[in-house]
Formats: structure tokens, C-alpha cells, sequence
């Protein structure tokens, strides 16, 4: 009995230790009030917010959608009075922030619609993380005002 004692041992007084060193590096990054924009042309906007709840930072690399041919997170700015908008190839979502993708900002581009975007209808959109992996929202359609809920 004191012999497989003298292995256990160890192993019990690292648990904590090995269980605090797992936790360094999560990411706990969680998607709220997704909504896409009303259109019926060939592009639409889909916004989300994104928190990242964990104590690493995390990056968003890619969008996708099976409504669109193909999908870009943007960011819009005001340069005197031209809008501009550029396409950002990540996104980084430090430890403890939140950063809202809407209107006049950040948003995902969805370019090459295969079908309008009603009110009423809601499109699927995956969200490509560095450590988060994958996650999955449904944003419903509002009008194109965008602020109603």
C-alpha cells in the first residue's frame, strides 16, 4: 500500500498546479446580438457582438455564410467626407474586451447574395476564431433602418 502511495502522492499535490497552467491561454470568447441588414441587392452586412469572457487574447480570422459567394469582415471609416472601407484580414479580441461589429464601423460584408435579404428570414453565419475555433450564430434580418429589434 505505501509503495503505489509513494506514486499517487505526486500526482495529487500537481493537479492544481497542471489545472491552473490548462486555464492560461483560454479562450471563453461568446457571440451576441447577431442581425444582418435587409437588402435586395447583390450584398448585405451582418453585424454581431463579440466578447471575449477568457484570459488570452483571441483574433477572428474569417466569416463564412451559405448565403453569400463570399464573406469579408470590414471595417468603415470617415476620411473628411469620404467613407471608406477596407477589409480586415483579422480581428484581435483582447482578454476582457468586447468589440460590437455594426453599423458605421466593423461589419461582415456578405458578397454574392443567393438570395435577398428579408425581414423576416434569419442567415446562418460562422465566425472562424484563432482559439475559439468555430462558432455558429443565426442573424435575423431586420429592416434596412437595421435598429429595430
Amino acid at each position: 500500500m505505501f509503495r503505489s502511495l509513494r506514486f499517487l502522492l505526486p500526482l495529487v499535490l500537481a493537479m492544481p498546479l497542471l489545472a491552473a497552467c490548462g486555464d492560461e491561454g483560454a479562450s471563453d470568447i461568446s457571440v451576441s446580438d447577431a442581425w444582418a441588414r435587409a437588402s435586395v441587392t447583390d450584398t448585405g452586412a451582418a453585424y454581431v457582438t463579440i466578447a471575449n469572457n477568457g484570459n488570452a487574447d483571441d483574433v477572428l480570422l474569417e466569416a463564412r455564410s451559405s448565403v453569400a459567394a463570399k464573406v469579408e469582415v470590414h471595417d468603415m471609416t470617415m476620411e473628411g467626407m469620404v467613407m471608406k472601407m477596407r477589409k480586415l484580414d483579422a480581428l484581435p479580441i483582447k482578454a476582457g474586451d468586447e468589440v460590437a461589429l455594426a453599423p458605421g464601423g466593423k461589419h461582415i460584408m456578405l458578397i454574392g447574395l443567393k438570395q435577398a435579404l428579408e425581414e423576416g428570414i434569419s442567415v446562418p453565419v460562422t465566425l472562424v476564431f484563432e482559439k475559439a475555433g468555430e462558432i455558429e450564430v443565426d442573424a435575423p434580418v431586420r429592416p434596412a433602418g437595421g435598429m429595430s429589434h
